[in-house]
């Protein structure tokens, strides 16, 4: 039996009315501290096993950003291997849950002060989607007295883009916006590209919003540094052994309607993966890092869910 917060939670970051990997993230902790609040199990065995049903149901709503069964796995990885009565463990669930709500935000913050030093006066920085840790290096920068402009891509089809622009814009901070096509004519006016991630692999390949490759690409081919901001729990455990991170196809409908083009298929993959060669650095709240030491990261960070 799962609380009908959980469902609702999982339905909301399916439509993606709850979206970006840090919110996702921080929203499973949260139904799954609601769920451990409001759970009308009668035993410690019974409680386990409805956050872990609870659990299953959140990380169903989207398979490409790994933050989702990280947050699961780091609530559910200590209760399960507590040996605790029922009340004792229904209280270390919301602890738990508080805890990594409380860790994610302050990682943003961490992200931001870390990555601004990165970030002289005078630079022109591009941004693809809408990443609170991206924004937070930006934000963190300007706020610094730095110099700086920011080129936004619009980030079709669901146009996440238009968040970051007005997230600066209210914030002060110079910003055009461009359609994602124009990332290469502009590329030769930007000094680093910032970007987010949904996911990083052990090799250092960088999963996040469709069209995240191409901007690498001619970043690589201009000579331009290329930043991820992620948190820590953004890297992906199971690519350790070799699993693959699965892409998420969304619905036709957010592209066009297919019956106008007389059924034609019409393809929506929401992410693509950046291979680790066009990455310069990935900045997280433990420091920064090269994307060929994301294994050291997920190593120290998730060793205990590592599949064997």
């Amino acid at each position: 039996m799962t609380c009908d917060f959980v469902k609702d939670t999982s339905e909301k970051i399916a439509r993606m009315e709850i979206r970006g990997a840090g919110r996702i993230a921080r929203a499973a902790a949260e139904a799954l501290m609601r769920c451990a609040e409001t759970s009308k199990s009668k035993t410690a065995e019974d409680f386990l096993k409805e956050l872990e049903a609870s659990g299953n149901i959140l990380v169903g709503a989207r398979p490409s950003a790994v933050s989702l069964p990280n947050a699961v796995r780091f609530v559910l990885h200590r209760i399960k291997t507590s040996d605790l009565d029922l009340p004792q463990l229904r209280e270390l669930a919301i602890e738990t849950a508080a805890d990594f709500i409380d860790a994610s935000k302050k990682a943003v913050e961490k992200i931001g002060k870390i990555g601004a030093r990165r970030i002289s006066s005078g630079d022109t920085i591009m941004t693809h989607c809408h990443s609170t840790a991206a924004l937070s290096i930006i934000k963190t920068a300007f706020n610094q007295g730095k110099d700086i402009q920011v080129i936004a891509t619009e980030s079709r089809p669901r146009y996440q883009g238009h968040i970051t622009v007005k997230e600066l814009a209210k914030n002060g901070v110079p910003v055009r916006m461009i359609v994602d096509s124009a990332a290469r004519i502009f590329m030769k006016e930007v000094d680093k590209v910032i970007v987010g991630a949904d996911s990083i692999a052990a090799n250092g390949a960088v999963v996040n919003k469709i069209g995240t490759s191409q901007i690498a690409l001619s970043a690589h081919e201009a000579r331009v540094l290329f930043l991820v901001a992620a948190e820590t729990y953004k890297f992906h455990p199971a690519t350790v052994v070799g699993e693959l991170v699965e892409i998420e196809e969304r619905p036709a409908e957010e592209v066009a309607n297919p019956q106008e083009f007389g059924g034609v298929v019409i393809r929506n993959p929401a992410f693509d993966v950046t291979p680790p060669e066009y990455v310069d650095l990935i900045i997280t709240e433990k420091g920064v890092i090269p994307p060929q030491a994301a294994i050291l990261v997920i190593k120290e960070e998730f060793g205990w869910a590592i599949p064997h």
